[in-house]
C-alpha cells in the first residue's frame, strides 16, 4: 500500500468514529496505544529481536485473535497493566482509558493497524500521518487542544534563525505535542547536515529534554517523537510529566525553543470544607528567580533563563503583557536585558494561534556570563503585525510570510543587519528610559485606524481590553505586595 492511501485509510476510520461521538483527540489516543503495541511487536520479530519489556499476554499478539466483548475486556486489562510499567511504556500508557465504546469499531481499528508493516514505512510517512492528526485535533475548538499547538511555519522560522547544531541539547519546558522538538529535528536532519553515527545517536537519545504536565498531551508528544525516530521503545521518556516551574532545572542546555502556555495565572484547584472549589493563584518561591509573581509567562521566562548554559541561545513565544507589564514585569524585563543579550523581537500578527485574540512576540536572546556587565546593547524589532491579516482557515501563516523576517535576521551573521521599513534597531539606553522599560514598540501607521471596517471582530477587541485591564491589575497587586513587604 502506498503512503497516501494508508493516510486516507486512517483518516476515513477517524471520520467513522466521529459519527459515534469520538473526537480527534480520543481517536488519536487509541491510535497511539495500538500503534505503539504494533511497533513493539514488529521490533520483537526478526531481524530486530528486541526486548520491548511488554509483559507476555498484554502484547499485540494477545489482542489480534479477539473480537467483540472479549477484545474490549482484554484491551482494558492491557491498558491498565501497561500503565503500571516503567520507562517509555508506562509513560505512553499512563492512566490510559478506552474511549471506543463499540467493540466492533475497536476490532476494525486493530485490524487496520495489524494489516500494515509500520517499521517499513519511513519516518516522514509515519510522522506526517501523526502530525496531520495532531493538527486536526488542534483545529477542533471544543477539544481545547489548540493551546498545545504552535503554527509549524513559525516553528520552522524560529529554528532556522537559531540554527541548532548537532551534539547539543535542546529543551522546551512546556513542550505540548513536541512541535519545537520536531522542528529542530527536521533542521538537524536536513540533507546538507550529513550527520555521522555518533551525531545520529545523540539526536535520538540525548538531544531533547521536555516537560509536559498534561498526561494525554505528553503521551502524544512521546509518540510523535518516537514515530520520527526520536527516543527508544525500551528507554526512558524524554519528556517529564511534571511542572517545570516548581524547581530549578538540574540540566543546563544549549538551546531553549518554547511557546509557554497562554493565560496569565498559574493555579491549583482547592476544595474547601464546604465542598466548594476555589482556584488559588500559584506563586513559585524560587531562590533563582529574580522576582516572585503569579504571572505564568514571567515565571516561564525566568525559568528558561535559569536552565541555559552560559553559551545558551533561546527563542521564546511570549504574549504582549510580558513586554509592557509593570511591577514584577518591569523588574524581570530589566534583569533580562542586563544579564542576557536580548537581540531580536518579532512582533507576531494576530489570527495565527488557536487561542482567540492572542497578541504575541518571539523574543530571541543569548545567555551571558554573570560578570556585572549589561549585556543587551540594543534590540532589533521586526513588525509582522501592523497591516498584516491572518486567519486560521482562509489566510493561514505560511513560511513565505516569514521569509523577509528571516532575511532581515541574517542568521549567518546577526551582527550584520540592515534596517528596513519593518525592521528597526533601538538602543538599550532608549529602551530602559521608556515608561516601565516597556518593550511594546511599534512605529508603522496602522491603516485600519483610518477605516473602521478593518477593525478586528468585537470578541477580539473585548479580549484585548480584558488583557490590558488584567495586566494593569496584576501590576497594582505586585506594587501592593511590595509595599506590604517593606
Amino acid at each position: 500500500m502506498n503512503t497516501s492511501s494508508l493516510v486516507q485509510k486512517v483518516w476515513n476510520f477517524c471520520h467513522t468514529l466521529r459519527d459515534d461521538g469520538v473526537g480527534y483527540g480520543d481517536y488519536l489516543e487509541q491510535l497511539t496505544y495500538l500503534l505503539f503495541l504494533k511497533l513493539a511487536h514488529e521490533y520483537a520479530q526478526e531481524p530486530y529481536n528486541r526486548d520491548t519489556h511488554i509483559p507476555k499476554g498484554y502484547d499485540w499478539a494477545s489482542l489480534t485473535p479477539k473480537v467483540g466483548e472479549p477484545l474490549e475486556a482484554h484491551y482494558l486489562a492491557t491498558l491498565h497493566k501497561l500503565g503500571q510499567e516503567g520507562g517509555m511504556l508506562g509513560a505512553i500508557f499512563f492512566k490510559a482509558q478506552n474511549k471506543i465504546q463499540d467493540p466492533a469499531k475497536l476490532s476494525r481499528l486493530v485490524q487496520l493497524i495489524d494489516a500494515e508493516n509500520w517499521i517499513s514505512l519511513d519516518a516522514d510517512t509515519k510522522g506526517d500521518l501523526y502530525e496531520g492528526l495532531l493538527q486536526k485535533n488542534a483545529e477542533d475548538t471544543k477539544s481545547g487542544a489548540g493551546q498545545y499547538f504552535t503554527p509549524r511555519a513559525l516553528i520552522e522560522a524560529m529554528v532556522a534563525c537559531v540554527r541548532p547544531e548537532p551534539m547539543k541539547t535542546i529543551a522546551d519546558p512546556a513542550c505540548g505535542t513536541g512541535g519545537f522538538f520536531l522542528g529542530a529535528y527536521n533542521w538537524l536532519t536536513r540533507p546538507e547536515a550529513k550527520l555521522n553515527k555518533a551525531q545520529k545517536e545523540f539526536l535520538r537519545d540525548k538531544t531533547f529534554h521536555g516537560n509536559e504536565i498534561v498526561p494525554n498531551t505528553r503521551r502524544m508528544c512521546l509518540m510523535n517523537l518516537f514515530l520520527h525516530n526520536v527516543g527508544e521503545l525500551d528507554g526512558e521518556p524524554l519528556v517529564a510529566r511534571s511542572d517545570a516551574l516548581i524547581t530549578e532545572s538540574k540540566l543546563k542546555v544549549d538551546y531553549v525553543l518554547a511557546n509557554p502556555p497562554f493565560g496569565k495565572k498559574s493555579s491549583m484547584t482547592i476544595t474547601n470544607e464546604e465542598g466548594e472549589e476555589d482556584k488559588e493563584a500559584l506563586t513559585y518561591e524560587r531562590q533563582d528567580f529574580w522576582e516572585t509573581t503569579s504571572n505564568k509567562q514571567l515565571n516561564f521566562l525566568q525559568h528558561i533563563v535559569s536552565m541555559m548554559k552560559v553559551t545558551g541561545k533561546a527563542a521564546v513565544v511570549l504574549p504582549d503583557n510580558v513586554l509592557f507589564e509593570g511591577g514584577a514585569g518591569e523588574k524581570i524585563r530589566k534583569k533580562l536585558l542586563e544579564t542576557c543579550d536580548v537581540h531580536t523581537i518579532l512582533r507576531l500578527p494576530t489570527g495565527i494561534f488557536y487561542a482567540q485574540g492572542v497578541k504575541a512576540n518571539v523574543v530571541f536572546f543569548d545567555a551571558k556570563p554573570k560578570d556585572g556587565q549589561i549585556h543587551t546593547k540594543g534590540i532589533w524589532f521586526y513588525d509582522l503585525r501592523t497591516n498584516k491579516h491572518f486567519t486560521l482557515k482562509t489566510r493561514t501563516l505560511k513560511l513565505d510570510d516569514l521569509q523577509d523576517f528571516m532575511d532581515c535576521y541574517n542568521p549567518q551573521n546577526r551582527h550584520e543587519r540592515v534596517a528596513t521599513e519593518r525592521f528597526k534597531f533601538f538602543k538599550y539606553e532608549d529602551l530602559v528610559a521608556r515608561d516601565k522599560a516597556s518593550l511594546d514598540i511599534f512605529w508603522l501607521k496602522d491603516d485600519s485606524l483610518d477605516n473602521l471596517d478593518d477593525l478586528p471582530p468585537p470578541e477580539v477587541l473585548q479580549q484585548e481590553i480584558i488583557d490590558h485591564l488584567e495586566a494593569a491589575l496584576a501590576s497594582f497587586r505586585d506594587v501592593a505586595i511590595e509595599l506590604r513587604s517593606h
